[in-house]
């Protein structure tokens, strides 16, 4: 396991705690041990480093205390600014990017994932490329260059643009033959539900526990990449109920884009259940996910399930919001029959 040292740039009104929960669960999933955290309150970014050299030295000492082989930012850097960390660190630095496309690319199973995962790495890294991709090559091997792109980004920008069309016309198709999928289910009057949320708050295990499935479930972030679909009989009717790949906070636009395509499943569907988990910031991932519905123009027939209640104590609950455990089983089929009364079954 590789282990790895945490540069957290911290700017006004931002929560140092949460911030470093959440990069090092990104890490966590990405196979990698934290071992060291520098945090830096920023109020003038640095051209050439961003966190400054001093505050580089001060990581490279940590580095060495620790023995780290990678350094994340919790961030974006420009290509030189990486490299001049590198330089000065000893050891390669990648950002929150990176990080969350190496997941990606971990995670991703069917053909349309491994291409949206492909898509992301190469859009991502194309404009950052100097002559032959210098600044991927200083990285080396390991958590943040894994993936289906990794061999081919050090090639020539002119092959990267020519297979970024192609992996776009494979995406056409497989848009194709689901929008012919999703016209199917509408003339046989098929019912959809759709889970949508923020990673890692238990839409798979809900998923499971509403159509007795067994669907993988691991409490890491992006745990599940591919959107899943599964059937379930209501009163002797079919219900399909789609999962959807998770969101987290300050996802690039980049990769936000990329996966938009397996949302599209919003658009078609009777019902909505917008899962976040009460541990955590729930009226955000709310509203992260509400913004995101509205791009679909789907605003109706929303449900708001807030999973992890048994873990809460006196946390104020907003009254439209339903109360479940997911893992506990709690409050499963108060949500069945919400359900099923939303969707004029019952």
């Amino acid at each position: 396991m590789q282990k790895i040292t945490i540069i957290e740039p911290l700017f006004d009104n931002e929560n140092l705690e949460e911030k470093i929960d959440e990069i090092t669960a990104l890490c966590d999933s990405a196979e990698g041990q934290v071992v060291g955290v520098i945090s830096q309150l920023i109020k003038q970014v640095t051209p050439a480093t961003f966190i400054g050299k001093g505050k580089a030295e001060e990581v490279k000492f940590e580095v060495l205390n620790n023995d780290s082989s990678l350094v994340v930012f919790d961030g974006e850097l420009s290509p030189s600014q990486s490299l001049n960390l590198s330089d000065i660190i000893g050891v390669p630095v990648i950002t929150r990017t990176n990080l969350i496309l190496d997941i990606f690319a971990k995670r991703a199973k069917s053909s349309e994932g491994k291409i949206l995962v492909e898509l992301a790495q190469l859009k991502y890294i194309y404009p950052r490329l100097k002559g032959k991709g210098d600044s991927l090559s200083r990285l080396g091997a390991g958590i943040g260059t894994r993936g289906p792109g990794e061999t081919k980004l050090e090639t020539d920008r002119r092959h990267i643009r020519t297979r970024i069309l192609a992996l776009e016309k494979s995406l056409e198709k497989i848009r194709s033959r689901r929008s012919l999928e999703y016209s199917r289910r509408k003339k046989n009057q098929l019912k959809t539900v759709v889970l949508i949320g923020y990673t890692n708050v238990g839409k798979s295990t809900l998923l499971n526990l509403l159509c007795h499935s067994d669907d993988l479930q691991m409490d890491k972030l992006f745990a599940t990449l591919d959107t899943s679909s599964k059937k379930a009989y209501i009163n002797g009717q079919r219900v399909i109920f789609i999962d959807t790949v998770g969101f987290i906070k300050n996802l690039p636009d980049d990769l936000l884009e990329a996966f938009k395509s397996t949302l599209e499943c919003v658009k078609e569907a009777d019902l909505i259940l917008n899962v976040a988990d009460a541990t955590k910031n729930f009226e955000h991932q709310y509203m992260v996910t509400e913004e995101l519905l509205k791009q679909f123009e789907h605003t109706d027939n929303i449900v708001k399930v807030l999973n992890k209640c048994d873990q809460l104590n006196d946390t104020f609950i907003p009254k439209d919001v339903v109360k479940i455990s997911a893992l506990k089983k709690i409050g499963i089929e108060e949500l069945k029959d919400l359900v099923y009364s939303r969707l004029g079954l019952k």
